[in-house]
């Protein structure tokens, strides 16, 4: 299985602003977040991407990707029903084959973490999801999964249920992982690679109105249909959309780049200056 194609979702009504906003990358040059999330997907191998945008938002998705957004198809989603819907607003675009699938409002800072994903997929043919171990607190930000980890291997396990931002209680009824420190879960890293099934399950599901029906719906039915592995990454997420999203991930990608030294001593004597007020 040879992974060529990418979809990235942006089309979220509070979200779609997000991905145009300008930070500086580890290289200390400005970009669009927009870009250094197709950087991620063209440093994994994927050829053809595929962005999903609110109607009207090409023209600043195509600036936002510069030099490019020759190589881009912007599709938009025609009606605000969701996340999966959004991804199914790609079928014809991914058609009969897999894909890797990224979402708009996340930054992941560290390690080779799509490069990893993709490498696995191809690696064992079949749907991969990135996740990391994640703190209970934190679980309604996150589609979840339990399993058993796979023989032999510290990082991979065996999908057998993924549920949509459960609550403490649900989740350690549902998806504990054996091994996995106390009072945390493997979450969604908002990377995956999905199999053309994927699309099916979406039709069906979104052409019966399911109520509540997301992304995790569909990859938990994908996980009684087929093998579907979660891959345990390095490195860390950053969500744009929660309150100083943008903040941290500004910080996290100059920590990472070659102006480290300059922004921990303005750090510093940025703390030693409040200390002082203090």
């Amino acid at each position: 299985m040879r992974i060529q194609k990418a979809v990235i979702t942006a089309a979220g009504r509070n979200q779609r602003t997000l991905p145009l906003q300008t930070l500086i990358d580890r290289d200390g040059a400005e970009k669009p977040v927009l870009r250094i999330i197709l950087d991620e997907v063209l440093a994994s191998g994927a050829e053809e991407i595929c962005v999903v945008v609110c109607p009207g938002d090409e023209p600043a998705y195509a600036k936002a990707a510069g030099d490019q957004a020759g190589r881009i198809r912007f599709l938009p989603q025609t009606e605000p029903l969701g996340y999966a819907h959004a991804v199914y607003s790609a079928r014809e675009f991914t058609g009969q084959a897999p894909f890797l699938h990224l979402v708009c409002d996340h930054v992941h800072i560290g390690g080779t973490c799509t490069k990893s994903l993709v490498e696995v997929a191809q690696a064992e043919s079949c749907a991969v999801s990135a996740v990391q171990p994640t703190r209970e607190s934190l679980l309604p930000h996150y589609g979840t999964v339990g399993g058993q980890r796979i023989a032999g291997r510290a990082d991979l396990y065996r999908i057998e249920r993924v549920l949509e931002k459960p609550t403490p209680t649900e989740a350690e009824q549902q998806v504990l992982v054996p091994g996995l420190r106390a009072g945390h879960y493997l979450c969604f890293f908002g990377m995956h690679v999905l199999t053309p099934s994927i699309m099916d399950i979406l039709a069906k599901q979104l052409a019966e109105a399911r109520p509540g029906t997301t992304l995790s719906t569909a990859l938990a039915e994908l996980a009684a249909r087929e093998q579907y592995l979660a891959l345990q990454v390095e490195g860390r997420r950053y969500d744009l959309g929660v309150k100083y999203g943008l903040l941290s991930a500004q910080v996290a990608l100059a920590l990472e780049g070659r102006d480290k030294n300059e922004v921990l001593a303005q750090l510093v004597e940025l703390l030693a200056s409040r200390t002082v007020a203090a």
